[in-house]
């Protein structure tokens, strides 16, 4: 196994360009199962590729464990990678594309074939070594990418988006699978998606970018209960967090008009206005009157099965709450909304940083400090 180090990572594709990963440093932990979740375009697979040496940084260093390997090609830095793309070769068996890069290594017949039987016991594709790729399902054919990866026993395994081609239903097995993996291999491992489920489920830590920068780098409970900028709190979340813009006004604060309680250290502030952060679980609804709550009116109930998702205007914002099925919420009923203090994350407008102290990026557990920009 091996940490990585990178410090100080630029990358620019033309000229005059913004750079597409701006001035990165960061350290994922030796066996750690570090997600590095953005927007197309964030930066995310560039950075991948930089670790790999698939790109070349402007500057910037990237160290594996104590070797500096910043101008190491691919095939020297210890790597494997599992790419969006399945990548098997179709006129090679499951046992061969798996053992492929053993083979390329000129690897003993009966190591390839002990890596073999190790990697597909791995990813359950024991009982079809003898298929071709033609034979398989698109979740088989990933399996075996893996597979092919993860039989030359590397100390870093980088996965770009793999789970993106499949179905709803096979992602959610091949998720689970992949967090079963990751803790039998025991590898250092990044992985890149789009896709906040994957990033919350799988990463023991979640780096958030944005425009080519980490805004935000913690467990994934941090980055979703304490979001460090209005992006990272937008971002992630399914809804993403209600942002209320809270007012000062002669005889305190209000959002949509109505009272809205501001805790002391945020409400003596300089300026006249706050973003209130409210994850939609964290509404509490009423179909009668509560003292001190948001009057509402519902626009929209959506059933998800498990839960009714529901849009309503507070004033003329716009708020999503979640609440159990048996919920009495009608097109245009009236609610009042009820939300805990506690759970209110505050926000300053002109940086939209937060307000309660979460660093942008984080401090590791280990005290190494991660920081972009």
């Amino acid at each position: 196994m091996s940490d990585i180090r990178l410090t100080g990572i630029t990358k620019r594709y033309t000229r005059h360009a913004a750079p597409a990963v701006d001035d990165v440093s960061v350290t994922v932990r030796d066996g750690e199962f570090f997600v590095l979740l953005g927007p197309s375009g964030c930066g995310k697979t560039t950075l991948l590729r930089t670790i790999a040496g698939l790109e070349q940084a402007d500057a910037g260093t990237v160290h594996l464990g104590d070797r500096d390997v910043t101008g190491l090609p691919p095939r020297r830095r210890d790597i494997a990678m599992v790419f969006q793309g399945y990548a098997v070769f179709p006129h090679l068996t499951v046992a061969e594309n798996i053992g492929f890069g053993l083979a390329m290594r000129k690897a003993p017949k009966q190591e390839i074939a002990e890596a073999v039987e190790y990697a597909a016991g791995l990813v359950r594709l024991d009982d079809v070594l003898d298929r071709y790729p033609s034979a398989l399902s698109g979740g088989q054919r990933q399996r075996v990418a893996v597979a092919r990866a993860v039989a030359v026993r590397p100390s870093v395994l980088l996965m770009d988006e793999p789970l993106s081609n499949l179905d709803a239903l096979l992602r959610l097995s091949f998720r689970s699978d992949l967090k079963a993996l990751a803790k039998e291999l025991n590898t250092t491992i990044v992985y890149v998606t789009h896709d906040q489920v994957e990033a919350l489920s799988l990463g023991d830590r979640v780096a958030v970018m944005r425009a080519g920068e980490i805004v935000q780098c913690g467990t994934p409970m941090e980055v979703y209960d304490r979001p460090a900028t209005r992006f990272v709190g937008g971002f992630l979340g399914t809804p993403p967090m209600n942002l209320l813009p809270v007012r000062r006004a002669q005889d305190g604060w209000t959002a949509a008009g109505e009272p809205f309680a501001v805790p002391e250290e945020h409400a003596d502030r300089v300026g006249d206005e706050l973003w209130a952060g409210i994850r939609a679980e964290n509404i509490e609804p009423s179909t009668t009157e509560v003292p001190g709550a948001l009057p509402a009116r519902v626009r929209l109930v959506e059933p998800l099965g498990s839960q009714l998702l529901v849009s309503v205007t507070v004033g003329d914002e716009s708020v999503k709450l979640l609440t159990p099925t048996d919920f009495p919420a009608g097109d245009d009923s009236r609610l009042w909304l009820r939300v805990p203090p506690e759970r209110v994350r505050w926000f300053d407008p002109a940086s939209e940083r937060a307000l309660d102290g979460t660093d942008r990026a984080g401090t590791d557990r280990a005290g190494a400090a991660v920081s972009s920009g």
